[in-house]
């Protein structure tokens, strides 16, 4: 493909052996040697980039750059100049050039900035294809190996890594069999998750992972103090790690990250559940006990999560620490607007805990309506999604709010979800739960390859409806459909994001300490 290039310099003529330099390379190269013809060219020309001279008599460098962004503003300017004074580098970058040389420039570093500028995708595309080439290998034998808890973590940590990175490239091949790969890594997870889980939350063995229940004491009370700045507790509900990562850099520019973690969330990887067990320092089969009437059951009416300022606030008796600290869940808009309004409020507070819903809910929404569900078609599409919600919304005037106020923060999240592909037959009685991750019921049939079955909630610590109930988590990508008008409702789920069950997506989720730069 020929690449068609402008460069404008009022010592043109001097710059002849770079120009058929680059003509040698296979670029066409059109020369002026003043801002107006430069203009005049952008106008009746299609360019791919144009080198432009800072200083040129008549219209300057600057001047010039602003009419050709005023008329082309896509097209790559770079900027040459023998100045290296700073306040004309920043209003050249103000003025969003690609690049800044300083002269004398050689034909090697024209030569570099083009690839930088034009091949710039094309290159780290095959770069990125060529490292996983080399690193396939190597994730397939670690998938062979008996990995920890923690070399879990590490390996769902170099997957997300790579899919953010592949997901970039226009060949989707490389995609395609890391999605493979990804697939067997979650069978294997929740092969692991099965043989495990129960001894776990039992606290038995010499690999117990940090869970939901012990997060709060783990990860966030050890930074609430008397004094100094109040610590900000956000939590995004269903919040994925993939989904973090896209988040991470927007808001590099206002904290420093101190730390970065995941640990694993509880069964069922579903909020009443996951969420409830974090505030309360508690699994939710010891909520129950330890606060008649708090926990709300399934079949029952009523707010899953209504009492969670209240387990806070025992959780955080319990520790010792005797802080003033709020409670705030935003579920719109404009409650969402008016906490923004007021974080000034909450600086007295040594903690000021913050539960965001929208995750959740485009999730949800993603389900049940066929616009979001074009939205956010697969993963990459759903991260997006995200991303600019989070940059349109009040959650992110909150965070620039409390870094310009020096506040601290702990970023977490109860639960991931998972994208669910393939069907798995369930049959259960007419009070059984409607999650199509997770079911309980007294009167189950299902398949046991597909779930982790526990017969006995009291050894996982969780609530029982009736002597005989047992819990069934999906493993992998599965999602439970009933027989009852089977082919229709396998259509209608297929593809959506749903949690509860057992997969890295759901299980492996993050948490995050910043401080306000």
């Amino acid at each position: 493909m020929s690449v068609n290039i402008l460069w404008a310099d009022d010592e043109i003529d001097l710059l002849r052996p770079h120009v058929l330099f680059l003509q040698e390379k296979g670029y066409s190269v059109d020369t002026v040697n003043n801002g107006l013809d430069a203009v005049e060219h952008v106008d009746k020309n299609d360019y791919d980039i144009i080198f432009l001279d800072e200083n040129m008599p008549g219209l300057s460098g600057l001047e010039t750059l602003s009419r050709i962004k005023g008329a082309k503003p896509l097209v790559p300017v770079v900027m040459i100049t023998k100045s290296e004074e700073e306040h004309i580098m920043e209003e050249a970058i103000g003025s969003k050039i690609s690049d800044y040389l300083i002269k004398p420039v050689n034909p090697n570093q024209i030569l570099l900035t083009l690839k930088k500028n034009l091949d710039e995708r094309r290159l780290v595309s095959e770069k990125t294809t060529s490292d996983y080439q080399r690193e396939f290998r190597q994730l397939g034998m670690r998938l062979g190996d008996r990995l920890s808890t923690t070399e879990w973590k590490e390996l769902y940590n170099e997957l997300v890594r790579w899919e953010l990175q592949l997901s970039r490239n226009e060949d989707q091949g490389m995609a395609e069999i890391l999605r493979s790969q990804w697939s067997e890594a979650n069978d294997q997870f929740a092969r692991f998750v099965v043989d495990h889980y129960v001894d776990w939350v039992n606290g038995r063995g010499d690999d117990v992972p940090l869970q939901s229940h012990l997060l709060f004491k783990t990860k966030i009370a050890p930074h609430i103090r008397e004094e100094g700045a109040p610590l900000f507790l956000v939590l995004i509900d269903n919040l994925r790690l993939d989904q973090w990562r896209t988040l991470e850099p927007i808001l590099s520019d206002y904290f420093r990250i101190e730390e970065q973690d995941l640990f694993y969330s509880i069964l069922p990887t579903a909020t009443q559940y996951a969420r409830n067990a974090l505030f309360a320092g508690m699994m939710p089969g010891e909520i129950e006990k330890a606060f008649p009437g708090k926990w709300i059951a399934e079949d029952e009416d009523g707010s899953k999560n209504a009492n969670e300022e209240e387990f806070i606030a025992g959780q955080l008796q319990r520790l010792g620490k005797k802080v003033k600290f709020s409670y705030h869940k935003i579920t719109n808009l404009n409650s969402g607007r008016k906490l923004a309004e007021s974080i000034h409020d909450l600086m007295g507070n040594q903690l000021n805990v913050i539960v965001y819903n929208f995750v959740d809910m485009l999730s949800h929404a993603r389900t049940e309506m066929e616009v979001i569900r074009e939205l956010a078609e697969d993963d990459a599409a759903y991260r997006s999604l995200t991303k600019s919600w989070f940059e349109h919304s009040p959650l992110f005037d909150i965070f620039k709010d409390i870094a310009q106020r020096k506040g601290r923060v702990v970023i977490t999240t109860d639960h991931g979800t998972i994208r669910v592909t393939e069907p798995s037959k369930v049959i259960g009685d007419r009070n059984t739960n409607t999650n199509l991750r997770y079911k309980h019921g007294k009167n189950l049939t299902y398949e046991k390859k597909d779930v982790l079955e526990i017969k006995d909630p009291d050894k996982a610590f969780l609530p029982r409806s009736n002597v005989s109930t047992t819990y069934i988590f999906a493993r992998k990508d599965l999602y439970f459909v009933y027989p009852n008008n089977y082919n229709h409702f396998v259509n209608y789920f297929k593809g959506t994001f749903q949690h509860g069950g057992i997969s890295m997506e759901e299980m492996l989720v993050p948490v995050v300490v910043m401080k306000a730069k």
